[in-house]
């Protein structure tokens, strides 16, 4: 059983008849039609991934693929003799997806049915209907921001980068600092807007409460000047990583309210969550302030909960959290930390907003 209102995130292609015209084992002159080539290019540029599981020899599928200008497009491609369920399973795995955001196009009966019967939350299409799939609502996410448009290069960037990772001798740290990474802290702008807003709806296991904020609750907060809201991005000598964090701040003359703090799974490994969080904790010791931060666990993000405590924050009530008022959902605790100055990251260069300069 699907879901209609989960959103795809990454459509896998039978090649034969399907991709293209024609079975390339047969020695056909396969083609692929011009409607197969203008959605294959839309969904790109809408965010969603594509791969490939098809039973063909490898190489031989591929050199077609690259002939024919497409091959760019499809992240870590299954061509083989095995099960496709096993290759649609193979890809969501790596690439974390759950299964429900993976569809799959296929003009033989028999392969859809073989990958419904062990993956039943993948949709599964027929080839003819591979030129409408860009009408449907499923494939088509309410907003389509700068990283959505680059979303399959990124995701490429980081394969890379785990190669070159799974090559390299030496404690993960020393690896990290061959990677030249930057992050960039800076405030909201409507540019920003609807990859913030995605943000605290994606992201679940940096996650501190799992509150979503839609355009304008967002937009609300940005013209507060005791509010900010911070979009962080990250990059390294393989590319960027785009827009990977969120921080909704209020900022009092006694008290820092952290009343969110997401970052993207994807950065984890690089220490993209505690640099952050140093950084706040940092910021708010110089401005000689207390730092309360809202904490609701879910069952995705424990590891949230390591860093708040990893960074020094407890239960402990204080005084400084009585204007704040009470909590606004349920569920919520409200953690507090009497800061002081520390380093950010030993291996993360930072370039942030001033926040002793009040935005707007």
């Amino acid at each position: 059983m699907t879901d209609d209102r989960v959103i795809v995130k990454c459509l896998v292609w039978d090649l034969d008849n399907t991709l293209w015209r024609g079975t390339l084992a047969e020695g056909d002159d396969v083609v692929v039609p011009e409607e197969v080539r203008r959605v294959v290019a839309e969904l790109d540029a809408r965010g969603v991934l594509q791969s490939v599981a098809s039973k063909n020899d490898h190489d031989l599928a591929w050199a077609r693929l690259e002939q024919v200008g497409l091959a760019e497009y499809f992240v870590l491609p299954h061509i083989g003799w095995g099960p496709k369920s096993a290759s649609v399973r193979a890809i969501a795995e790596r690439l974390n997806f759950a299964e429900s955001t993976i569809a799959f196009v296929d003009d033989q009966p028999t392969e859809r049915a073989e990958v419904a019967f062990h993956l039943p939350e993948v949709r599964c299409y027929p080839a003819e209907r591979a030129a409408d799939l860009v009408g449907l609502a499923e494939f088509s996410p309410p907003v389509v921001t700068e990283d959505s448009a680059r979303r399959r290069r990124m995701y490429q960037a980081g394969f890379r980068r785990d190669a070159e990772r799974e090559g390299f001798t030496g404690p993960d740290e020393d690896f990290l600092r061959t990677l030249d990474l930057r992050m960039t802290v800076v405030r909201a702008t409507e540019r920003e807007l609807a990859r913030a807003a995605e943000l605290t709806l994606r992201t679940s296991q940096m996650n501190a409460t799992g509150v979503p904020y839609d355009d304008d609750a967002l937009r609300g907060l940005m013209s507060d000047p005791e509010h900010e809201v911070l979009v962080v991005g990250m990059s390294d000598r393989f590319g960027p990583h785009g827009a990977v964090g969120i921080v909704l701040l209020r900022r009092g003359s006694d008290v820092w309210h952290l009343k969110l703090l997401a970052t993207s799974c994807r950065v984890v490994a690089f220490g993209a969550g505690s640099t952050l969080l140093n950084w706040i904790v940092d910021r708010a010791a110089r401005a000689g302030v207390h730092l309360a931060a809202d904490f609701r666990p879910t069952d995705r993000n424990r590891m949230m909960d390591i860093a708040y405590r990893f960074a020094g924050f407890d239960d402990e009530a204080c005084g400084c959290l009585l204007p704040l008022g009470p909590v606004a959902v349920d569920g919520v605790q409200r953690l507090h930390l009497l800061p002081e100055p520390r380093p950010v990251s030993p291996v993360v260069t930072l370039d942030a907003v001033d926040l002793e300069v009040a935005h707007g």
